[in-house]
């Protein structure tokens, strides 16, 4: 430490900055602005933590270049700048890192998921495939397309009377063939 003559109270004068190191400028103004610089930087950044960082930083920084500075007296000036200049700088990692942020993918089934699925699909499939031709046409047009039984009398050109007997046959034929299976995909 320094004699009390070579640590002024507030920034020096012109014929003090010569005695005024970098230690005890860094010490005096950190003393008596940290505050002040860390509310400034919360104003800008809306975060607290990193405000500290940011007026940390901005002491290190200015400590570093000391020796540069052409008027140590305007020291709490160029603090003041390089917290605003420091904020900015959060600010822009922050939208650049928001637009960067990988999309979430929605969770892939495990391999034993994938595997059980593509069993129960082909199982659907054969037991669909054995059908005989109107009554599969019906369960499809029902139960994959949706249709009303309207509609499937429509599309296939016969009676309503005919699309019922069709899908109870074939959701018999089914039930037999797949048994819980079915159950599990018609719910």
């Amino acid at each position: 430490m320094t004699d009390a003559s070579a640590r002024p109270s507030s920034t020096p004068s012109a014929g003090q900055h010569q005695q005024w190191d970098a230690d005890v400028a860094v010490e005096e103004l950190y003393a008596a602005h940290y505050r002040r610089l860390v509310r400034l930087s919360v104003l800008l950044v809306r975060d607290v933590e990193t405000a500290e960082e940011v007026v940390q930083d901005s002491f290190v920084a200015m400590h570093g270049r000391w020796h540069r500075l052409r008027e140590p007296d305007k020291a709490l000036a160029y603090l003041r700048q390089t917290v605003v200049n420091r904020s900015r700088s959060v600010l822009r990692r922050r939208v650049v890192a928001a637009r960067h942020v990988p999309e979430v993918l929605p969770e892939a089934p495990g391999a034993d998921e994938t595997a059980v699925t593509d069993e129960r699909r082909t199982r659907v499939l054969d037991a669909l495939a054995a059908l005989p031709r109107r009554q599969r046409e019906v369960i499809v047009l029902r139960y994959y397309l949706d249709l009303s039984e309207t509609q499937i009398a429509e599309a296939l050109g016969i009676s309503n009377g005919a699309v019922k007997s069709h899908a109870s046959r074939a959701a018999d034929a089914l039930r037999t063939s797949l048994g819980p299976l079915l159950l599990e995909d018609m719910s």
